[in-house]
């Protein structure tokens, strides 16, 4: 009788939890119509040329297309078979158009197996920019990704617009974009472009820079991840 009572009870509680367990449930997050992308790309060591030649034609294809902004394709400074494409487009019809439509798609096709690792496109929203300047031959970029704590996000965001305001004022600087993820809006990419890597040096090096830091590190999620590149065309 007690084997009984205990299989009758576990299944009544087991019932009257269930329906609670499911209206906790949390809604799974809608993502916001997005007009700009960031994507991290790697590829064989030994695929090299042909995966800039790729990455030409992939910006050159693009470019021609309707609503296109900004298409840059940077390698990374220190670590060459490692890329990332930014992207503008007027809105996020123009973009999904983009995603969906055959120049990617042609371009996926033929890079896949020349591939090291996941593609991984990030589409995004404007917080600060975007700029209109075309940087400059030789510019060095500077991309980070930045992943704040939800709660601190709107402290950050009020941080990294003083941080660009601030750049703004300094010899050698070009832009300064920050953008975050539609799907992780707790996501942050800073795309900052200088005229060369002595003055992204003397901007590092800054009291207020370093404060920044300093201030940002409990907001963080993650490390911040900055990676420094140069505009292949």
């Amino acid at each position: 009788m007690k084997i009984l009572y205990g299989a009758v009870l576990t299944a009544a509680t087991l019932a009257l939890l269930a329906p609670a367990a499911k209206a906790q449930a949390p809604a799974p997050p809608r993502a916001e119509p997005a007009n700009l992308a960031v994507t991290y790309l790697e590829v064989l060591p030994s695929a090299l040329a042909q995966a800039e030649a790729l990455f030409k034609q992939l910006a050159a294809d693009s470019r021609k297309e309707g609503g296109n902004q900004r298409y840059q394709i940077l390698q990374q400074n220190d670590r060459n078979a490692q890329f990332v494409i930014v992207e503008a487009w007027s809105d996020p019809k123009a973009a999904e158009a983009h995603f969906g439509g055959a120049v990617l798609k042609q371009f996926r096709d033929k890079f896949k197996p020349i591939e090291a690792a996941y593609f991984d496109e990030r589409p995004s929203i404007v917080t600060i920019g975007p700029s209109e300047a075309k940087p400059t031959s030789g510019a060095l970029f500077a991309v980070t990704h930045v992943d704040l704590i939800p709660p601190r996000r709107d402290a950050a965001i009020a941080m990294f617009k003083t941080l660009a305001d601030d750049a703004r004022k300094e010899p050698g600087y070009e832009s300064f974009d920050v953008w975050y993820q539609n799907n992780r809006t707790n996501h942050f990419t800073f795309i900052e472009v200088w005229k060369d890597r002595a003055s992204f040096d003397a901007h590092k090096a800054k009291p207020d820079t370093v404060e920044f830091r300093d201030k940002l590190g409990p907001m963080a999620g993650a490390l911040y991840d900055e990676r420094l590149y140069h505009e292949i065309d």
